[in-house]
């Protein structure tokens, strides 16, 4: 059982050092006015969600790019508006906190609205941030109106440009701008592990990323589903690089009324399939519920490693006796057909179990990177099969010749044999769960595939 003193005294001051390892592009501006358009084209992906629909973006989104040469991150925020609702202080609070760990900013307005009040507002937020940052005045689609759409912004500085992202108009300069800037920095780039954070709208996983990184990257409220981007986030943790891919809260399919969610259900689903492991954050007072089994299939489709996280372990301890027993009786029933799912318990609040997280973590990426000789996996192989009666297909005896390794990662198995279609799914279970016990692989999801062999 661990402490709730565990978490590592350093974490904090890692956690935001970590992010100074690429030069940082910020692109800031009010809802709508084309910063995901923007992004999307200097990092050539289509990460950001892009939709006619003011507030689409909420969350900081950072991703790798490349410009002549010359790495860096280019970051999306959430659109900065002067509104009072809930969602829209949010997004301005975390944004203007994110932009001290910037160091270039490029604020983006619509040219045919013309310069307003809000937009003066942004610009005093750049200004006060002390980094170069260079105006774009967006949507303007005739060239003729180039100059005379970005007269009046001349006030605040003399990098003004004119552009129209749909169009590709004034795309060259921007990145011009970015290159000059570039040189000023050096970049250096990280090998991380790749973890995505997935689990049920509102059960911490914007408040454990936050607890990770220490700075507020990831919206955090009370509102279920404020998380509409896939995020990725670097970190380090005892001199070891991670991502982070922070994803929105899966709902059933019936509750994704809105578009939006439909797309971020997406990029969720993209998201496990890039990591190299998966968090499943759990309710902890709650406990495990049968959506947590949705989300538990589709990593186990894309045969990715899970650690379970349950979380809001602190009240759990408060208000349920013996809360650890009662959770994992609990995950015994809701996860039946899975029974060695490893698991940590945490609070995001305190940080309690963080170091025992990242032990874990680091414990199933060795069992990840397995290997074992041909040799002694054929000792092991054919004392597993003459452990359990052999598969019959038709009248005849499934006849096994020998096993291999392949390069694959997690660990997965080709077994040769006379008749494949005759090995069951229950027998390659059967010889997973051996291979699991003989080398300690509990917790990993691995396969064995069954190949016919040459041999008569």
């Amino acid at each position: 059982m661990s402490s709730k003193n565990n978490r590592s005294p350093e974490i904090t001051s890692e956690f935001t050092a970590a992010h100074r390892k690429q030069t940082r592009v910020a692109i800031i501006g009010r809802p709508n006015v084309g910063k995901s358009t923007l992004f999307n084209f200097l990092t050539e992906t289509r990460k950001a969600v892009v939709k006619d629909q003011p507030g689409v973006t909420r969350d900081i989104l950072i991703e790798p790019a490349e410009l002549w040469g010359n790495e860096y991150e280019v970051i999306d925020t959430g659109g900065l508006t002067e509104a009072s609702d809930l969602i829209s202080q949010l997004i301005r609070e975390q944004v203007v906190e994110f932009l001290k760990s910037v160091d270039l900013l490029i604020c983006v307005m619509d040219g045919r609205d013309g310069l307003i009040p809000e937009d003066s507002e942004i610009i005093r937020v750049a200004k006060e941030t002390a980094k170069p940052f260079l105006i774009v005045v967006n949507k303007v689609d005739s060239i003729m109106n180039f100059e005379s759409f970005k007269a009046e912004f001349y006030k605040f500085g003399q990098d003004v440009l004119s552009a129209s992202f749909e169009q590709r108009h004034g795309m060259s300069e921007i990145l011009e701008w970015i290159s000059e800037h570039l040189k000023k920095f050096k970049a250096q780039d990280l090998d991380a592990f790749t973890i995505a954070i997935v689990g049920k709208p509102n059960v911490g996983k914007s408040s454990l990323v936050n607890c990770l990184v220490g700075e507020k990257r990831v919206l955090v409220s009370e509102i279920a589903g404020t998380t509409v981007d896939t995020v990725d986030i670097k970190i380090e943790y005892d001199n070891k690089p991670y991502v982070l891919l922070d994803t929105a809260g899966l709902r059933r399919s019936a509750k994704r009324v809105e578009d939006v969610e439909i797309i971020s259900a997406f990029k969720s689903k993209d998201a496990i399939s890039r990591a190299d492991l998966v968090l499943l954050v759990v309710d902890g007072v709650q406990g495990p519920s049968n959506q947590d089994t949705k989300i538990l299939e589709q990593v186990i489709e894309e045969h990715k490693t899970l650690l379970m996280l349950v979380n809001k372990t602190d009240l759990g301890e408060e208000k349920i006796p013996a809360f650890r027993d009662w959770f994992k009786t609990q995950s015994d029933k809701i996860f039946h057909y899975y029974t060695d799912i490893p698991m940590v318990f945490v609070s995001a609040l305190t940080g309690q179990g963080i170091g025992d997280m990242f032990s874990k973590i680091e414990d199933l990426k060795t069992k990840m990177n397995f290997k074992v000789s041909t040799s002694e996996l054929n000792d092991f192989f054919m004392s597993a099969i003459r452990g359990a009666p052999s598969p019959v297909y038709n009248t005849e005896n499934v006849k096994f010749y020998y096993l291999t390794q392949t390069h694959q990662v997690p660990p997965a198995f080709i077994a040769f044999a006379n008749h494949p279609e005759g090995v069951s799914p229950q027998y390659r279970r059967y010889l997973a769960k051996r291979i699991k016990e003989n080398w300690h692989l509990e917790g990993l999801p691995i396969r064995i595939f069954v190949m016919k062999s040459r041999k008569r």
